[in-house]
């Protein structure tokens, strides 16, 4: 998944402008606007019917990491809502680079986004235009609760079955569900809340997928409901090539107590080790360490050293 995700408690970062009052450019429907200038109707058909579709990128040292991936998965998002992009994903991929460039950024985020237009407000609305924007800001962190990790509440809300919501597409409809799980676990005390699917089983996080280490295996839950994210299949990767097991099942919410070690997953949250699900605390172990060291190397390559010292950053952060 790739939708950055709302908990930050602890340390808060430091107070930012409002993402629609700053300087800049935005990318909008083929040519760069001034930032305070990409605005959308309020009747837009994307604003009221949950029909928009979105990626989130990292930049690591002036390069998106995956660039590719995440337009293409753009591209698919858009036809799995029933509508057709406008651009291709090579041409997605110029254009980011274009809006990084001017931006200046060698570290940050890159939030594409599509959506249907203002024509009508009639649900099925085939004929409506579709607008693509691609913004790009400075964003280093997304939790700040530090090197020790952060702590889950198990949400009353589910991810829904494959075949009564379009969970291939990386969509507003879905990401709601996140948001309302991520406000209940804020208000809770907790930086983030893990979500079961519509079975009862363990599913992801509001926007990150989830991993166990259990007897220094890597188990994660099979991308039935949730999204295949880009950093998940990155880590397993990684993990691939450090020797250890991969495990993709179904898994259920007891199958916590038997884990050694517990982390999220996703390009906001890049790999953030999790001490906490509800009343059972797990260190940040070895397998968690060394993932996180090794997706560090990785996002960097062809890009420049990679950071020094090796250790798990503080509060790395939506899945994607």
């Amino acid at each position: 998944m790739s939708g950055p995700p709302s908990g930050t408690s602890g340390a808060r970062p430091p107070a930012a402008p409002p993402l629609d009052d700053r300087d800049g450019v935005i990318w909008l429907d083929g040519r760069l606007v001034p930032w305070r200038e990409a605005r959308l109707h309020v009747l837009s058909h994307g604003l009221h019917y949950g029909g928009s579709v979105f990626e989130g990128e990292r930049v690591y040292a002036g390069q998106v990491f995956k660039l590719h991936e995440h337009s293409l998965r753009l591209v698919a998002s858009a036809r799995e809502m029933g509508f057709a992009l406008p651009w291709d994903a090579d041409e997605l991929d110029a254009a980011t680079r274009q809006v990084v460039a001017h931006a200046g950024l060698t570290e940050g985020y890159v939030r594409p986004v599509a959506w249907r237009g203002s024509e009508t407000l009639r649900l099925v609305a085939p004929g409506t235009a579709v607008h693509v924007a691609i913004a790009a800001w400075p964003w280093p962190r997304v939790f700040t609760a530090g090197p020790g990790g952060i702590r889950l509440a198990t949400s009353r809300w589910r991810r829904p079955a494959p075949d009564t919501a379009p969970v291939r597409a990386k969509t507003a409809a879905l990401y709601a569900l996140g948001s309302l799980a991520g406000q209940e676990a804020e208000a809770a005390g907790r930086d983030d809340a893990l979500l079961l699917d519509h079975r009862g089983r363990l599913a992801e996080a509001t926007g990150a997928n989830l991993f166990l280490v259990i007897d220094g295996a890597l188990h994660t839950p099979p991308p039935e409901c949730v999204l295949d994210g880009i950093t998940r299949r990155k880590v397993l990767a990684l993990a691939r090539g450090l020797g250890l097991e991969t495990v993709e099942r179904h898994m259920e919410p007891a199958e916590l107590a038997r884990a050694q070690e517990v982390f999220l997953t996703g390009t906001a949250y890049e790999v953030q080790p999790v001490t906490a699900v509800d009343a059972l605390e797990y260190p940040v172990g070895a397998v968690t360490t060394a993932l996180v060291r090794a997706y560090a190397r990785a996002v960097r390559e062809g890009t420049g050293p990679a950071p020094v010292g090796g250790a798990a950053p503080a509060a790395a952060g939506g899945s994607g």
